[in-house]
C-alpha cells in the first residue's frame, strides 16, 4: 500500500537540486512578514536556495514558506516519477544504514514492490565517498544488466505489434541487407538471442566500438556474425551481452528507430518512467547524483553520462532511473504475471519468464525456486563495474525486492543481497 506523505516536507525530500531554470517570482513566508523577488536555484532536503536580482543567494527553510510557495515547489517537474512522493521509510532507512556501514558501501537504496506499485523503500549513505552530499530518495541508479529485461519487454511489444516473431531468424531480418552471416548463425532466432542460446561470445572487444552513434556501432557489431559461433547455436546456455547488442540492431533494422527511441516510446513513456535514461549519472564534476565507485570502494576519477560502458552496449546494460521508476517496471511485470491489466498481454509475460526446456534463464530473468517466495522467483543483477543493482521477484506472493549501490564488485553484490534479505524479513514479519 502506498502511504500518503504526512507533511509537505516529506514531499520535497523527493526533489533533486535544480539548475537555475525557474523564472524570478515573489516568495512569501508563512506569516507574511517578508517577500523576496528571486529565482529558485535549488531544493535541498529542508530548504530552498533563492537567487536575488543582485546575484546573491539566500537559503530559506521550507517550513518558513507560505502554503502557496510550498505547493509551487511541490509541483515542480522534478526528474522523478510521481511515485517519488512516497516518503522513504525511516525504519528501512535505519536498516539500510546499518547494512551500508557493515559492508562499507558509499550509498544503498532498496525497495519493496507489489503489483499495485511501490510499497515502501529506504535510502542511506552518501553520493560520493569523502563528500558530504547524502544520497536522496529521488536519486538515479545505474541498473547495468537489469536493462536486459527491459529490452526483452520491448521485443515483446514489437511481437504483439506484428513487427517480428520470437522465432524470427537473423537470416530473415538481414536478408539482402549486405550483412555477412556465418551459416551456423543464419537460423539463430530472437528467442535464442534473448535466452543466451545463440552461441555468441560473452562480449564485444569494446575498444573497437567506442563511437557515440550507438545505432551505427550496433550495425558494426553485426560483423561479429560473420565469425564461427563460440558454441553451436541452440545447444546450451552461454551468457552474452553481444546477443542483446544484436537484438538492438534487429530492433533498429525493423523499426527504423534507435533502440533508445524505442525504449522511450514503448516502455518508459507508457509506464511513466520519467526519470529513465541511458549511460552514466550526474553532471560531470558535480556530486548531484550517486558517484560511481570501483570494487575497492574508491570514487572513479570522473562522473557523468560518458562514464559507463560505450553506447553500443545499451540493450545489454545502460539504463538508469530512480528506484521509484524501476519499481514501475517491476510492478507491471508482477501485475502481468498475476493476470492484472498491464503493458503486455498475459501470454507475453509468461513467455518472458519461462526458460527453455532444461534451462533456468528466461528473457532477462534467471528463474529459480525459493521457499520465502512460495515457489517461483525471477531474479537478475547488473553492474557496469562501478555500480550494482539486483532484483528478486516472487510472483506467487505478489511482491519484489530491489536494491542498488553506487559501487561495483563482489562486496557491492553482497551488500545488495543482504539488503534484499533484510527486506524479505521486514515484509514477512508484518504479514
Amino acid at each position: 500500500m502506498i502511504k500518503p506523505c504526512p507533511t509537505f516536507l516529506a514531499l520535497v525530500l523527493m526533489l533533486v537540486p535544480l539548475t537555475a531554470q525557474a523564472e524570478p517570482r515573489t516568495w512569501r513566508d508563512a506569516t507574511g512578514k517578508f517577500t523576496i523577488e528571486a529565482e529558485l536555484v535549488e531544493v535541498n532536503d529542508d530548504a530552498v536556495v533563492l537567487k536575488k536580482p543582485n546575484g546573491k543567494t539566500v537559503t530559506v527553510p521550507l517550513a518558513r514558506l507560505s502554503p502557496t510557495d510550498r505547493r509551487f515547489v511541490e509541483t515542480l517537474d522534478a526528474p522523478s516519477s510521481p511515485l517519488a512522493n512516497l516518503s522513504a521509510d525511516a525504519e528501512i532507512n535505519a536498516l539500510l544504514e546499518e547494512i551500508r556501514k557493515k559492508s562499507d558501501m558509499p550509498a544503498l537504496v532498496a525497495a519493496i514492490v507489489t503489483s499495485d506499485g511501490l510499497e515502501t523503500f529506504g535510502v542511506a549513505g552518501v553520493r560520493k565517498r569523502g563528500a558530504s552530499a547524502s544520497a536522496r530518495a529521488s536519486d538515479l541508479w545505474h541498473l547495468g544488466s537489469d536493462t536486459k529485461a527491459m529490452t526483452a519487454t520491448l521485443v515483446a511489444r514489437l511481437v504483439e505489434d506484428g513487427v517480428l516473431d520470437w522465432d524470427t531468424t537473423l537470416a530473415e531480418v538481414f536478408a539482402d541487407d549486405g550483412v555477412t552471416i556465418h551459416p551456423d548463425f543464419q537460423g539463430v532466432t530472437i528467442r535464442q538471442l534473448l535466452t543466451h542460446r545463440a552461441g555468441l561470445p560473452a562480449n564485444l572487444n569494446l575498444v573497437e566500438y567506442l563511437g557515440e552513434d550507438a545505432t551505427k556501432e550496433r550495425r558494426h557489431a553485426l560483423s561479429e556474425l560473420a565469425k564461427p559461433p563460440a558454441k553451436p547455436p541452440g545447444t546450451e546456455f552461454a551468457y552474452s551481452n553481444l546477443g542483446y547488442v544484436i537484438v538492438g540492431a534487429v530492433i533498429e533494422k525493423l523499426t527504423g528507430k534507435s533502440w533508445q527511441e524505442n525504449m522511450v516510446e514503448q516502455i518508459f513513456e507508457p509506464l511513466k518512467m520519467k526519470s529513465a535514461g541511458f549511460g552514466g549519472l550526474g553532471t560531470p564534476g558535480r556530486v548531484d547524483q550517486p558517484w560511481p565507485h570501483t570494487a575497492d570502494g574508491k570514487p572513479v576519477p570522473q562522473n557523468g553520462p560518458a562514464v559507463d560502458n560505450p553506447p553500443v552496449m545499451g540493450p545489454a546494460g545502460r539504463v538508469h532511473c530512480t528506484i521509484q521508476d524501476w519499481s514501475r517496471f517491476i510492478a507491471d511485470l508482477l501485475g502481468g504475471l498475476n493476470g492484472k491489466p498491464a503493458l503486455l498481454e498475459a501470454d507475453s509475460y509468461q513467455t518472458l519468464s519461462t526458460p527453455p526446456t532444461g534451462g533456468d534463464y528466461a528473457m532477462g530473468w534467471i528463474v529459480a525456486e525459493r521457499g520465502w517466495a512460495g515457489g517461483k522467483v525471477l531474479t537478475h543483477s547488473g553492474s557496469n563495474t562501478m555500480n550494482y543493482a539486483t532484483v528478486w521477484i516472487a510472483p506467487e506472493r505478489d511482491f519484489a525486492l530491489l536494491a542498488c549501490t553506487n559501487q561495483g564488485g563482489d562486496d557491492a553484490a553482497a551488500a545488495c543481497d543482504t539488503a534484499v534479505a533484510a527486506l524479505i524479513q521486514h515484509r514477512t514479519s508484518k504479514e
